[in-house]
């Protein structure tokens, strides 16, 4: 596969096809993390031309924000930032669900009125020490507040040089539409949906209708959090903190079935030099319509290992196998 940037949509923003997330180096949900590891990261990634950045602000609450900014404030042209709105923790909202952090319990909330887009907007050009953000995206679909308001608020930090492009997160695709009916002529960016060999409910609908639309589609936990990279066995214990733990996704049954699946491709993976990691990633990469998977590291190993994940050339038949190898496992999970 070519390592060769790719168009988000209809935009002129181009990205390379891995995508550095920073759901881990915000120190949330996977429990705490290291700071300079975290910078490493983001600089390996750019360092190789991994030029997409996503983010939001409840990743850490702010922090992962903040680690970006100092990361890219020598060489904001390298990269294209794409951070979120929508998930509010300081009371505001529609109660989502509740979490916990730095000892406290915090509630998180759907809010994607105009009014707080607009609070999160300055607050998260604040931390990451930019005056333009490439993509805003909604986190989530906000139940209390018009699809037509919140994209009307959008447009406005738009036509203000606020961001440069508008994109959502969770949406499905009667909601994808409907986005793109209020923006009218300026294009819906992207949308940002799980998918991965174990999550493909996107392949129905969801995923030819952005193709024939020109939507970009970037996926998130092409690796299930860890599931897909093969060193999540049965006997895996999870530190204190890390809510995979509390997953039933991470399930013993889970583990040992998606690990006997991977053991059974280990010869697309000597043929490519690849991991299992990769070879996950490269399938979610190689799909008619996807534009980019978002790759979370931790440190700067990890980043330079799933940005190697780009120039695997997968043939029909190693896409064939993998597909035929995970169709049918029998996954059980509420999420």
């Amino acid at each position: 596969m070519s390592t060769t940037q790719r168009p988000l949509g209809r935009t002129d923003i181009q990205i390379h096809p891995v995508i550095m997330g920073t759901f881990a180096i915000g120190g949330w949900w996977w429990g705490p993390t290291h700071d300079e590891d975290a910078y490493q990261a983001i600089e390996t990634a750019l360092d190789k031309g991994a030029n997409a950045i996503d983010t939001a602000p409840v990743y850490g609450f702010g922090h992962a924000e903040q680690l970006i900014g100092k990361a890219i404030a020598s060489r904001r042209s390298d990269a294209v930032i794409m951070t979120k709105a929508g998930l509010r923790w300081d009371g505001e909202g529609t109660p989502f669900f509740k979490t916990r952090f730095g000892g406290k319990t915090l509630q998180i909330s759907f809010d994607l009125r105009p009014e707080s887009i607009r609070v999160e907007c300055e607050a998260s050009l604040q931390r990451l020490g930019v005056d333009e953000i490439d993509l805003y995206q909604c986190h989530w679909p906000d139940p209390a507040t018009p699809i037509a308001e919140t994209m009307g608020a959008l447009a406005q930090l738009r036509e203000e040089g606020k961001i440069r492009a508008i994109g959502v997160s969770n949406y499905s695709l009667e909601q994808i539409q409907e986005a793109q009916n209020a923006l009218g002529d300026i294009p819906l960016a992207s949308i940002q949906p799980r998918y991965s060999l174990l999550h493909r409910r996107i392949e129905r609908d969801l995923l030819p209708y952005c193709k024939q639309h020109t939507i970009g589609v970037i996926g998130y936990r092409p690796m299930e959090q860890g599931l897909l990279t093969g060193k999540v066995g049965p006997e895996r214990e999870f530190p204190e903190g890390d809510e995979r733990a509390t997953q039933s996704i991470f399930s013993m049954e889970n583990r040992s079935a998606i690990l006997d699946a991977l053991t059974g491709l280990q010869d697309i993976q000597r043929n490519h030099d690849a991991s299992s990691a990769q070879i996950s990633v490269a399938w979610v990469l190689h799909q008619a319509g996807m534009t980019g998977a978002i790759c979370g590291a931790r440190n700067p190993t990890q980043a330079a290992e799933n940005l190697a994940s780009a120039r695997i050339q997968l043939s029909n038949a190693d896409e064939t196998r993998i597909t035929e190898a995970f169709q049918g496992l029998p996954i059980r999970s509420k999420r």
